[in-house]
């Protein structure tokens, strides 16, 4: 996926290509419910469009030497062939080949005004300014709030960062704000246009994977320089990627209780672990086992699992940054699996209380419990004889090396650890990509081994 880097700049550019493979993809989706959303902002905002953000005196300049802020935000919004453009990307998406392929097997019409598309692969907005764009893809409102209530204040001598947030502005430096926002499309909403069901990644859309603090420095369009810090504090990638994976479980319990959760007669598969079931079938004088036993899920063997990338990392972090709580969690997520094989009232209560453990936890993280020297504590957990032994399937791998390269990345970030050394591990990291680069080829036992590898490493540069 990516490179580790001291800066985000070089973040974005580095690595094997997964991550930035992952981000395409997920571009292409829809999604469930947020405590605070851009369309639903207070007194029905409008929001302007792109158009009004790009004057030469704002953030259109080809050039980031603005004193206050880069002003070339909208260039690196909008670079062409690098994750970093890949919202600007987002509406041209839907006409290519195969999101009219998916279309025309759903029975959307045209890809480009349908409203199961445009809600995440163009800016949600209820009220529209004249130079609004749905063509402009996920524009800056889409992330920011729509601007009608701040646009013409937010730059004026005096104006303030808290000010902003009053007239509209969504205070993204707050991780659970921003894990709201990006959760609406990138895993999913009850609003019109953004769930990805299991219909449409049948009908061909990729799968959904989301890690906030990785995803928010590929999409990173400014500098967090003296001037940022003053205003907005510093960002803590260790506590954005902890608080990203609570509300990530928060949002899928949420949803799966809701509307949502059925398909028919059927539960929505979209909640369940894709290759539980999309796996190679052999018929044969004697049987080839295609799944391992997981510790974490009490349910009967062939059952499809609840998809649980999120809890086991959300368990791990728990372990070292909330003791305190991290044994409810585990209870709840063991009694939630186990009352999907009882019957669809049952899951949903113990859907939502452990929801509510996921909520306590992000509340925990966000209001201070995460500590830069955490990172080391939590990679060991990660591959420790506790957490490892349910990384058994696909979606779960993926999540976790993303978690161990976002970690190691705080430590680079917090001066714990030299871009040197994160360099010069590197290869290993990148081998437990290899791992989880292609779904079919996928065998668990050899990615704990690769994640161990790659986890001893990052330990031994403490």
């Amino acid at each position: 996926m990516r490179g580790v880097r001291g800066d985000r700049m070089s973040r974005r550019a580095a690595g094997v290509m997964l991550a930035a493979a992952m981000l395409f993809a997920l571009l292409l989706s829809g999604a469930g419910g947020s405590r605070l959303r851009a369309a639903d902002a207070p007194g029905g905002r409008a929001f302007v469009g792109v158009a009004s953000c790009a004057g030469s005196t704002c953030h259109g300049r080809m050039e980031g030497d603005g004193k206050v802020v880069r002003q070339d935000e909208l260039m690196r919004w909008q670079e062409p062939s690098t994750p970093g453009g890949a919202h600007s990307r987002a509406f041209a998406v839907l006409s290519g080949t195969r999101s009219r392929q998916i279309a025309a097997t759903l029975g959307l019409g045209d890809p480009t005004a349908a409203p199961a598309c445009l809600g995440c692969h163009s800016t949600p907005a209820a009220a529209r300014g004249a130079r609004f764009l749905a063509q402009d893809g996920v524009g800056c409102e889409a992330c920011h709030g729509p601007a009608g209530g701040w646009i013409a204040s937010h730059y004026a001598v005096g104006a303030s960062h808290a000010g902003n947030v009053a007239a509209g502005m969504i205070p993204l430096e707050r991780p659970q704000a921003r894990a709201s926002v990006c959760l609406d499309c990138h895993f999913g909403s009850d609003r019109p246009g953004q769930f990805v069901d299991h219909r449409i990644m049948a009908a061909g859309h990729p799968r959904i994977s989301f890690e906030l603090d990785l995803f928010s420095s590929m999409q990173a369009h400014h500098d967090e320089d003296a001037d940022y810090a003053r205003r907005k504090g510093r960002t803590d990638s260790l506590k954005f990627w902890a608080v990203g994976q609570a509300m990530a479980v928060e949002r899928a319990l949420t949803l799966y209780a809701g509307a949502k959760g059925t398909e028919g007669a059927f539960p929505e598969f979209y909640f369940f672990d894709c290759q539980s079931c999309h796996r190679r079938i052999y018929d044969q004088a004697e049987r080839t086992k295609t799944w391992e036993a997981n510790p974490g899920r009490p349910i009967p063997a062939g059952m499809p699992p609840f998809n649980d990338e999120n809890m086991i990392l959300l368990s791990a972090a728990a372990r070292v940054a909330a003791p305190g709580l991290v044994g409810r969690f585990d209870a709840d997520s063991r009694a939630f699996h186990a009352a999907i094989a009882t019957d669809r009232r049952a899951a949903v209560a113990a859907a939502a209380k452990l929801a509510a453990s996921a909520r306590a936890l992000g509340d925990a993280f966000a209001s201070g419990g995460m500590k830069g020297d955490m990172a080391f504590a939590i990679v060991r957990e990660i591959a420790g004889g506790a957490i490892a032994p349910r990384f058994t399937d696909y979606e779960g791998s993926v999540q976790a090396v993303m978690a161990i390269d976002t970690l190691l990345n705080s430590m680079v970030k917090s001066g714990q650890v030299t871009v040197g050394a994160a360099a010069g591990i590197r290869a290993d990291v990148n081998r437990a990509y290899a791992a989880v680069k292609e779904p079919n080829s996928y065998q668990p036992a050899m990615f704990r081994s690769a994640l161990g590898n790659a986890a001893r490493s990052i330990g031994a540069l403490r």
